[in-house]
């Protein structure tokens, strides 16, 4: 009995055996330069020869220039760019030269440019390192205050993020800092307590005062399906008037003898220390933010629990069958953002604000730690950078407006259009030309060439 898989096999057509000869060679044939050989059909099919060190890097730049950290690169850029333009239109000098500008059109230019820098150079003395001050001790107190105002901004940052990695959008970073600084305030000034567990007593109030006003969003959101966007908005509302009533009735938040909504001074014993004596306004709050980072980041990165938080993020019906419990996460995330955020406006009472506040203590924290989420990607790192930038405009933007006389305003408006080119990618590819995701080279989509054998 012959074998069914000999060539030989009688039974075998000779379209068969020529089919099976075909295989076996194709699954042996030898590499020559490149290129194999299809003794089948007679043609040579050129191969890609191994890719070089060259297509690794080209392969590399390719990922960067289509993910999504260049995109805030260069939303930031390209703010900053649109900044310069109203900086210039503003200012007296330019629209001056440009009177005659078809006389001597160089003044214009020049002026232009002496507007444009004047202003960058004073935002950068104003946030990073003052060159004027002979010593290093004083030009380093700019970014210092950068910090400073990048301390809240971090910490209510990340609780936006970590909300938005489960899927949920918390806009009630204002009332959420309301509830945390009343709290903690309250505990700051009108408890006597030892150093030390006064600001500890304090910091915890305030954080647990936030996470619970968040979870009424998380909670109604879980139970009845209420849009955390609705409720947050106005819970807003509800933290903001009852905080103002609590300044407003003496014996609760109010300062004894005064009839203006603002509490008493804080307790020297609950008051955040300086980092870097009193020379500086850094205090210990920036450590809570950085600690908050890493915290953040184990929670997202590396617990279960972050698992379970990604996993109701990307599609909750699937999480569901595979055997989360999708409402309890939308509570813990929600109680876990409203604790970080709380952390924030714990920061403005007992590290900025330590001589006492009103009802504005939020400072718009709230509604910049949107932006400041948004431009980090939702990652704790990118929240760090981003929030850190935004404490430099803070910063810097004030020094533009004393050295410079730029309005205020304008750094606004680079915070807005940061935002506005961050939520549309597809015009900042467009505008640098850069590849869409997941496109791949002209040459990496070329099919494979077939040349017939001499």
């Amino acid at each position: 009995m012959s074998d069914p898989h000999s060539p030989h096999d009688p039974n075998i057509s000779r379209a068969d055996r020529a089919a099976e000869v075909t295989d076996a060679t194709r699954a042996d044939v030898a590499l020559e330069g490149g290129s194999k050989v299809d003794p089948a059909a007679g043609a040579r099919i050129v191969a890609p020869a191994p890719a070089p060190d060259e297509d690794r890097w080209r392969r590399a730049l390719r990922e960067i220039a289509t993910g999504n950290a260049i995109i805030s690169v260069l939303a930031v850029i390209l703010a900053l760019v649109v900044g310069a333009i109203m900086i210039a239109a503003t200012d007296e000098n330019v629209q001056a030269a440009a009177g005659y500008f078809f006389a001597r059109p160089g003044d214009t230019f020049v002026a232009i440019w002496q507007s444009v820098s004047g202003a960058y150079a004073s935002f950068f003395q104003g946030a990073i390192y003052n060159f004027r001050r002979p010593e290093f001790a004083t030009g380093i107190r700019p970014l210092t205050e950068t910090l400073t105002f990048a301390t809240p901004l971090i910490a209510a940052g990340l609780g936006v993020a970590l909300a938005f990695r489960v899927g949920m959008f918390n806009i009630g970073g204002r009332g959420q800092m309301l509830v945390a600084a009343a709290a903690g305030g309250y505990v700051a000034f009108a408890f006597d307590l030892p150093w030390g567990l006064h600001m500890i007593v304090a910091l915890v109030a305030g954080v647990v005062a936030g996470a619970l006003w968040a979870g009424i969003a998380g909670l109604l959101k879980a139970r009845t399906g209420a849009h955390e966007v609705i409720v947050t908005i106005m819970l807003n509302y509800v933290a903001f008037y009852l905080v103002y009533y609590l300044l407003r009735t003496p014996g609760l938040l109010q300062a004894p003898g005064s009839n203006n909504p603002t509490t008493p001074a804080m307790k020297d014993t609950a008051v955040f220390p300086d980092l870097f004596g009193p020379a500086y306004n850094l205090h210990f709050g920036f450590l809570l933010s950085l600690a908050a980072v890493a915290l953040v980041w184990w929670i997202l990165e590396r617990s279960s629990l972050g698992f379970r938080f990604r996993a109701v993020g990307l599609n909750p019906n699937a999480a569901r069958v595979a055997g989360i419990n999708v409402k309890s996460m939308y509570v813990t995330a929600m109680l876990i953002s409203g604790a970080l955020i709380g952390l924030a406006g714990v920061d403005q009472v007992l590290g900025t604000v330590t001589t006492g506040f009103s009802s504005g203590i939020d400072a718009g924290i709230g509604f910049d730690a949107i932006t400041v989420a948004l431009l980090g990607r939702s990652t704790p790192v990118g929240v760090l950078v981003a929030g850190t930038l935004f404490g430099a405009f803070k910063a810097g933007g004030f020094a533009m407006q004393a050295a410079n006389g730029v309005p205020i305003d304008i750094v606004l408006v680079v915070q807005s259009l940061i935002v506005l080119f961050i939520a549309a990618p597809p015009l900042v590819r467009a505008i640098f030309r850069l590849p869409a995701p997941g496109a791949r080279s002209a040459k990496a989509r070329a099919p494979k060439k077939k040349e017939t054998a001499a």
